[in-house]
């Protein structure tokens, strides 16, 4: 068994910052890669930024500037830093993890509940 528990989403005004956390826990032998995303009501998941075991980073057009995506192998964990919140990031963020389970003959996606981010004054 495999969990992805989101946390750090929240209520802030226009201008503010958060960072989302993530960790992952379970029957898990290694992670490739781990990412971010975001979901409105009505609209397809997207993909806001994601990191490779090397630290290699990509992000989606729209956070590129304001989204920095960090994490720490050794505790299964994956940041989102967002900066200068905007209204339209409001979303569910969820985070995604490609990783292969202990006895596992390959990498597959898991996901997390998503943590809410509402950007509102």
């Amino acid at each position: 068994q495999v969990q992805l528990v989101e946390s750090g989403g929240g209520l802030v005004q226009p201008g503010g910052s958060l960072r989302l956390s993530c960790t992952a826990s379970g029957s898990i032998f290694s992670i490739n890669t781990m990412n971010w995303y975001r979901q409105t009501p009505g609209k397809q998941r997207e993909l806001v930024a994601g990191i490779t075991q090397d630290g290699n980073t990509n992000y989606a057009d729209s956070a590129k500037g304001r989204f920095t995506i960090s994490r720490d192998s050794a505790k299964n964990m994956v940041y989102l830093q967002i900066d200068s919140l905007k209204p339209e990031d409001t979303a569910v963020y969820f985070c995604n993890a490609v990783l292969t389970r202990i006895g596992g003959p390959y990498p597959r996606p898991s996901w997390g509940q998503g943590t809410p981010v509402t950007v509102s004054s």
